[in-house]
């Protein structure tokens, strides 16, 4: 499997799991499946950023997701 996709699938459990917990929050709920896609999405981030050393940065970011789009659109 592509780090790059890795990589990008971490960074959107992580940003679904914001909503999942303000939700669970507003409900007066525990948010479990909150914390277990934070867990998932920060510990494919940290083995993406961790077998490709340097090059994922703040800067590269955006360059990642829209090749990994591009790449999943086009196969």
């Amino acid at each position: 499997m592509d780090f790059d996709l890795i990589f990008v699938v971490g960074i959107v459990l992580v940003a679904f799991s914001i909503p999942s917990a303000i939700s669970a929050y507003s409900d007066w709920r525990w948010p479990k499946t909150a914390i277990v896609m934070l867990l998932v999405g920060a510990g494919s981030i940290a083995y993406a950023m961790q077998e490709n050393p340097g090059v994922y940065t703040l800067a590269t970011v955006d360059d990642v997701i829209v090749d990994v789009v591009g790449d999943l659109v086009n196969n």
